[in-house]
C-alpha cells in the first residue's frame, strides 16, 4: 500500500519544486484556429479570383480601346481599372497569407515547437 498512496498523472512533469502539467491546445486556441483557416482561405481565394478577373478583363479591353477608341479617356480608365484590381488582389493575398502565419505561429505556441 505504501507504493499507492500517490497518484502521478502521466503527463506531469516535476521540475524542482515546482509541477508543471502539459496540456494540449487552449479552447481558445482551437476557435481561433477553427475562425481564421476558412477565412484565410476565403481570403486567399478572393485574391486568386481577382486576379484573375483583372488580367482577363485587361486581356479583353485593351485591344478594344485601342482599336474603337481615339481617346485617351477609355485608356485610362482601363489602366486606373487594372492597377485598382491588382491593388486589391495584393491585399486580399497579403491578408490571407498573414492571417494563415498567424495561425501557424498559434499552432506551434500550442504545441511547444
Amino acid at each position: 500500500m505504501a507504493d499507492r498512496d500517490r497518484s502521478y498523472r502521466f503527463d506531469q512533469v516535476v521540475r524542482g519544486d515546482r509541477t508543471n502539467y502539459q496540456s494540449g491546445p487552449s479552447t481558445a486556441q482551437v476557435l481561433t484556429v477553427l475562425t481564421l483557416l476558412p477565412i484565410g482561405g476565403t481570403l486567399l481565394a478572393l485574391a486568386g479570383l481577382t486576379l484573375t478577373g483583372t488580367v482577363i478583363g485587361l486581356c479583353v479591353a485593351t485591344p478594344l480601346f485601342v482599336i474603337f477608341s481615339p481617346v485617351l479617356l477609355p485608356a485610362a480608365i482601363a489602366v486606373f481599372m487594372a492597377v485598382a484590381g491588382f491593388l486589391s488582389s495584393g491585399a486580399f493575398g497579403l491578408t490571407g497569407l498573414s492571417s494563415l502565419s498567424y495561425v501557424f505561429n498559434r499552432f506551434r505556441q500550442a504545441t511547444g515547437t
